[in-house]
């Protein structure tokens, strides 16, 4: 019950900020619920008819139980976003849990429209992010504690121990964005030209198409 109490507390301390530094458009009315059928573009996502506005648009329980991690790196990331959440629409916020194996990793990535908190549930992780001026502030987080990702740097999460770990962000954005540094440089489409990659990576071709290969989404 005090683990709970202390969740709430901290997104509500987060929420309570990010109302205050929000990159999302300001809402202008109670309620917007993403129209995530209307087929128009906006900076967001159109109003549901108010009228057809139900508790299900404000509902997810899919962070009650950790996810199933069945990859490579050892990591499993459950988005609660407006694209799940429809009623988080111009509201600013959202969340995501992250389940980690053990030795497992959420690699190096951005959110491009947000500032990320994370709330560590369960284990043990070594996390970081690499400031401008290319300077790594990093430490290692316990059960209970919180760490801060500014917006846009780069940062990751590793758990180093022999047990599973999890934890739950929070966002100051409906849909913050995440670019993986190794899938959009590698696995991007159009592909970036290999002379761009072996020039900054100082490396070869043959050691670009190695990275390719492991990195390719595995065909069903």
């Amino acid at each position: 019950m005090q683990e709970m109490a202390a969740i709430v507390t901290y997104l509500v301390i987060f929420t309570v900020i990010s109302s205050a530094l929000a990159y999302d458009p300001d809402m202008l009315q109670d309620l917007c619920v993403a129209n995530t059928h209307a087929g128009i573009k906006v900076n967001g996502f159109t109003c549901k008819a108010e009228g057809n506005v139900t508790e299900a648009d404000f509902f997810f329980d899919g962070l009650a139980k950790p996810g199933k991690v069945n990859n490579s790196v050892g990591s499993l990331v459950t988005g609660a976003n407006v694209e799940k959440i429809p009623g988080l629409n111009t509201l600013g916020v959202s969340l995501s849990r992250i389940d980690y194996a053990p030795d497992g990793l959420n690699p190096p990535h951005t959110h491009p429209r947000a500032t990320e908190m994370i709330f560590v549930l369960e284990g043990e992780l070594d996390v970081g992010f690499i400031t401008t001026a290319n300077k790594l502030i990093s430490k290692t987080v316990k059960k209970g504690e919180v760490f801060v990702f500014p917006r846009g740097l780069v940062h990751f999460q590793k758990n180093n121990g022999d047990k599973e770990a999890s934890v739950i962000a929070a966002f100051n954005s409906q849909l913050p964005g995440t670019q993986s540094i190794a899938m959009t440089l590698f696995t991007s489409t159009p592909a970036v030209p290999d002379n761009v990659l072996t020039k900054a990576f100082q490396v070869g071709t043959k050691e670009i198409d190695k990275i390719k290969t492991k990195l390719a989404p595995k065909k069903s």
